[in-house]
């Protein structure tokens, strides 16, 4: 049996579900956050948000796919289930790390820009 391709569909099931999950409530509030940032310019906001969001699920789709070649082989179940949980933990924190990175530059430069218009 090869645990590595059930191992592939597994990871990339898992992940693909968090990120679009994650990108979906993140996208949702952060419209919210960003006309806060940036009051009286709706359609700016929107469009921001749709960037970070497309920007979001690329990176972090096609860094789970880019992962895939760097895999071990997998010999015992026991083995699949360590390397899931490892390698969706990383995902999980690279989301973590993206999100407050998206936060800071939005709350320093955004308000600069404006301000230059």
């Amino acid at each position: 049996m090869n645990f590595n391709i059930i191992g592939y569909f597994v990871y990339l099931s898992i992940t693909i579900f968090i990120i679009l999950k994650v990108g979906k409530i993140c996208y949702k509030n952060g419209n919210i956050f960003v006309l806060e940032l940036i009051p009286n310019h709706a359609d700016l906001c929107q469009k921001i948000n749709q960037v970070l969001l497309l920007a979001y699920y690329l990176l972090n789709i096609g860094y789970c796919a880019m992962t895939l070649i760097s895999w071990q082989k997998i010999i015992s179940s026991a083995q699949l289930i360590e390397i899931l949980c490892i390698k969706t933990a990383v995902i999980i924190f690279i989301i973590s790390i993206l999100h407050y990175l998206n936060i800071l530059i939005i709350t320093k430069y955004v308000q600069k820009l404006i301000h230059k218009n």
